[in-house]
């Protein structure tokens, strides 16, 4: 079987695996990287002219993943809120309505769930632009049994990333607010103490957690779990680094993008193999 011409000649940015000959591909080495099937042949697989050895089992089709669509459930609930706000206004204004609309907004409750929807949408163009194919992105994941969704999962070598999108204004600081002989270290937000935010990651990891048992059991080594806690439009103070409070790391979207493109122990193939498994356990909230 002849290898598929239009396979990329690529230097690893994180270890790998060679589908053919199943050789590890350390970072830094030269393959040829095959995007549609999400998987690295050597340079002596290629050369050899085959891209997978006679005596290797037929190379399987590619699973295809449900990425989602970025914000959509949030996005669904403002305008359902939006339109029963508006049917309620006809009802009771009648030809006045267009006028009371015009002159009248959503309640911030309303109008706080298509903010956050933007955010979802502006945190998952940006990871996707400086990730790249480092990592699969599964936006807007639905958590069956339950009412609540996860905002995004990134699966990269260096782990899965729980993250959960805030579009918040103002300056995120990690404050002390302990006395002389205690320490309490908190997150504000615009001189607001946000740090119940980080609580809300809990279930979304447990969930996560639940879904891969399935994976554990096949044989699977464990996959590292990461909390992210991402402001897409804050402020930070000069100097400032991103930060963990209680496990979860609080950042904005460049520093974040970073940390989920660092090495670690999954191969491209188990990337893919996990992002696979993740997307079917945890569907798209629309669906």
């Amino acid at each position: 079987m002849t290898m598929d011409q239009t396979q990329q000649l690529i230097r690893l940015r994180y270890p790998g695996s060679c589908a053919a000959c199943g050789c590890p591909l350390a970072r830094g080495v030269k393959a040829w990287w095959n995007a549609s099937a999400h998987r690295f042949t050597c340079t002596g697989c290629r050369a050899s002219g085959e891209g997978v050895p006679a005596t290797a089992a037929p190379e399987r089709e590619p699973v295809q993943i449900d990425a989602g669509v970025a914000g959509a459930s949030a996005q669904a609930t403002f305008e359902r809120l939006h339109a029963r706000r508006a049917q309620r206004i006809e009802e009771r204004w009648g030809r006045l309505a267009g006028v009371v609309k015009f002159l009248t907004e959503d309640p911030r409750s309303t109008r706080a769930w298509a903010r956050g929807s933007a955010g979802e949408r502006l945190l998952a163009e940006q990871l996707g632009r400086r990730i790249g194919n480092r990592a699969i992105l599964l936006h807007d994941r639905r958590v069956p049994g339950t009412r609540g969704n996860i905002d995004h999962l990134a699966v990269a070598p260096s782990g899965v990333w729980i993250i959960d999108t805030k579009y918040y204004v103002g300056k995120v600081e990690h404050r002390d607010v302990g006395g002389w002989f205690r320490t309490d270290v908190r997150l504000f937000v615009c001189g607001h103490d946000r740090t119940k935010l980080v609580e809300g990651l809990g279930w979304q990891t447990e969930a996560v957690q639940r879904a891969l048992v399935t994976l554990d059991s096949m044989g699977e080594a464990p996959v590292q779990l990461h909390q992210a806690l991402c402001f897409v439009d804050a402020e930070w103070p000069f100097f400032a680094k991103p930060f963990s409070h209680n496990g979860v790391y609080v950042s904005g979207p460049r520093s974040l993008a970073d940390a989920v493109a660092e090495p670690g122990l999954l191969s491209v193939e188990d990337v893919h193999r996990v992002a696979s498994h993740l997307a079917l356990k945890l569907p798209p909230a629309r669906a």
